[in-house]
């Protein structure tokens, strides 16, 4: 019974859209990587801009579809915006940091190791997200107009 309960807490529209998204995001990155590698671009330039790329992809779906955050007034696109990257930043350091742990310190199968930091690492981002970026504000500036 405890268990359906925090199962049916935690599978709501939010969070099940938040994975799809996630899923989608991350093949957006692979893409991205792929045709760059092969249209000869070097592997580092190729992360990079994928990384850029699945970011943005991420930061517009979040917005709209998962977190449901409409106001598109440029200052509140510009915070929300900055505040999302900062995070992924954030969630990228504690990524290298995680498997550096796990791998090189512990000498943890790197395989497994990324399985577990990349669970961390979603939970992670879904918290900066709905804490930090696209919190629910109680006044709604469309309304004060």
């Amino acid at each position: 019974m405890m268990i359906k309960k925090i199962w049916d807490r935690l599978m709501n529209r939010e969070v099940i859209s938040y994975l799809i998204f996630g899923v989608l995001t991350t093949a957006v990155n692979w893409v991205v990587y792929s045709l760059m590698v092969k249209s000869g671009t070097d592997y580092r330039i190729a992360t990079a801009v994928a990384w850029a790329v699945s970011v943005l992809f991420a930061f517009l779906v979040n917005k709209i579809f998962v977190f449901q955050s409409y106001d598109l007034h440029p200052g509140i696109i510009a915070k929300e915006a900055v505040s999302f990257t900062a995070c992924r930043i954030l969630s990228g350091i504690m990524e290298m940091v995680f498997m550096v742990i796990m791998v090189s310190w512990l000498s943890w199968n790197e395989y497994g190791s990324k399985v577990l930091v990349s669970v961390v690492v979603v939970i992670a981002n879904y918290v900066f997200s709905k804490l930090f970026i696209f919190r629910k504000h109680e006044k709604d500036p469309c309304k004060e107009r």
